[in-house]
């Protein structure tokens, strides 16, 4: 079974290959896998189990959908050989890159958390390639991190969740909001910048809120994972 998709199938990473990373061409490798409690462990608490990304894109359609469970069925199953064939993958994502001169860059938690820090030796098997995510988990903002592997975080009101807000914000990783209706200019006292066009680009940022539109099923949520930009007046 393949596990990395290296031809920017997913539209915002499409998005992302166009930028560079400072000087750098780059080429992404993403991994999609099914989320759940294991492998997305805040995902109830942040309100976002039922709005997740992966109905969203190429997620409806049921290829998809197979393709990304049996990835994770095969991490619970056999994670010594997932992460083999994981390894396998990537060391020939980055000899490609070299030969076209373009910096490998890996995407390994496209729509789920998995801690990669413990299951892969960023700084040095992969010291050439540079990895980003997202992640709903505030403490791995203030852990020792591979220098090559960068975080930003993911906001929501909800209640359950304001701890790992808290240790977002005591950083100055870039958190990123999903907000239905037109971005705001400020929010949580950071600026907002428009999020949708290149995680690249966010994930360089600094403190700042990364603005994300409300698509899919979040237009609709009411579990407070999308922020309602209309009344942002008296939180903004």
């Amino acid at each position: 079974m393949k596990l990395l998709n290296t031809d920017g199938g997913n539209t915002k990473i499409a998005k992302s290959m166009k930028s560079k990373l400072g000087t750098d061409l780059i080429r992404i490798a993403s991994l999609s896998m099914m989320p759940d409690d294991v492998l997305c462990p805040s995902r109830h608490i942040a309100g976002c189990a039922d709005t997740c990304l992966r109905s969203t894109g190429r997620g409806v359609f049921q290829n998809v959908i197979d393709s990304r469970q049996r990835k994770t069925d095969w991490w619970h199953a056999d994670r010594d050989g997932f992460l083999v064939q994981l390894r396998k993958e990537m060391h020939s994502f980055i000899r490609a890159c070299k030969r076209r001169g373009v910096k490998p860059v890996f995407r390994l938690n496209t729509i789920s958390d998995i801690q990669w820090e413990r299951f892969l030796d960023m700084e040095g098997e992969f010291g050439d390639a540079f990895f980003y995510d997202y992640t709903k988990l505030g403490a791995r903002l203030h852990k020792n991190m591979p220098s090559n592997y960068k975080l930003m975080f993911s906001y929501s009101t909800r209640i359950e969740y304001a701890n790992q807000i808290a240790l977002a914000l005591d950083t100055d990783v870039p958190m990123a909001v999903v907000f239905k209706g037109q971005l705001p200019e400020v929010f949580l006292g950071r600026k907002v910048i428009d999020g949708d066009m290149s995680d690249i680009a966010n994930v360089q940022a600094g403190k700042v809120v990364i603005g994300l539109r409300a698509k899919g099923k979040a237009k609709r949520d009411e579990k407070g994972f999308a922020v309602d930009a209309s009344n942002l007046i008296a939180v903004g």
